[in-house]
């Protein structure tokens, strides 16, 4: 389906103000920029619009330096949507697309999304080359008739809230300061497989997760975790790593529920990641990091324990 024939299935009962953009985690730098879209579409009696794109466009210019994603594709549609804006425009990005430029793009934005304005971060940039940046559309407004405000990034603790950041964040293990940033904990969905057993073996019996190569993942170590399964809640310990004591192997996701008895296999589980306990390590014997997986749980239950109280 080409990039008209989507927009031509979106076509909205009345004119729009839009935002465009990746939105990867919807973090709060997102969160505020469509908090500002929302009321300036309210103010106009107008209604307010997401563009997004699927698959990153990095992947698409850049194939050989893909960006791991912070948040599904379902997820963070679920999180825009909750947000209250009145649509969302989910829209393949191809090589077609990509050789757009600024104004082909806000052209069909015009025509099919019935597009009044723009709400748009201030290092944001669309079309061929990235040369549709906020000078040259507000240009274009001008000429095409539809305003362009430009908002200023949000502020963390003195640094801008971007996927950037939550990604570097995220590889250090900060879970609190990814949390701020977010505005939410970091969690992952998956399905559980089958693994080596050796949790069981262990007496720690772990749910194994499937994870994409693509997934941006907190750096290797053992989380404090919250995993939902079978529609309740779990206060749960999980590893990320390569198991170096048996050997280093593909790095794997596992999760150990605490007080679970019960079978997961082939079910969904969404794992949340609130604190690191440790980073990875590797021990002389199966019988030492059993011990230590003693400890890491129950350092687990208290953190988790102390959050819920």
């Amino acid at each position: 389906m080409t990039l008209e024939q989507e927009l031509a299935n979106l076509v909205p009962p009345k004119e729009t103000v839009l935002t465009i953009g990746v939105f990867d985690g919807v973090h709060e730098g997102h969160r505020y920029l469509i908090e500002k879209l929302i009321h300036r579409a309210q103010e106009r009696d107008l209604l307010s619009g997401v563009v997004t794109f699927h698959p990153h466009p990095q992947s698409v210019l850049d194939p050989n330096n893909q960006l791991p994603y912070l948040m599904s594709l379902d997820a963070r549609v679920k999180e825009i949507r909750q947000l209250g804006v009145d649509l969302i425009a989910l829209l393949s990005f191809t090589p077609e697309v990509a050789k757009l430029s600024a104004r082909q793009f806000v052209t069909l934005l015009k025509k099919y999304l019935k597009m009044r304005g723009l709400v748009i971060g201030a290092d944001f940039a669309l079309g061929r080359g990235r040369k549709g940046n906020a000078e040259k559309l507000a240009t274009l407004g001008k000429q095409m008739v539809f305003f362009v405000d430009t908002v200023p990034p949000l502020t963390i603790d003195d640094e801008t809230a971007s996927s950037t950041l939550v990604r570097q964040t995220l590889a250090q293990g900060n879970m609190e300061k990814v949390r701020k940033l977010m505005g939410h904990p970091f969690s992952i969905s998956a399905k559980v497989i089958t693994g080596n057993k050796r949790g069981h073996a262990l007496e720690f019996p772990t749910a194994n997760l499937d994870i994409s190569s693509q997934q941006a993942l907190p750096g290797n170590g053992v989380y404090a975790s919250i995993a939902y399964a079978d529609g309740k809640q779990f206060t749960s310990a999980t590893n990320i790593g390569i198991r170096p004591t048996f050997g280093q192997g593909e790095k794997t996701v596992e999760t150990y529920l605490i007080d679970y008895h019960g079978e997961l296999y082939g079910r969904d589980m969404e794992v949340e990641f609130r604190h690191k306990i440790r980073d990875e390590q590797q021990f002389a014997s199966p019988q030492e990091l059993k011990s230590q997986i003693e400890k890491d749980v129950e350092k687990a239950r208290i953190i988790l324990n102390k959050e819920t109280k």
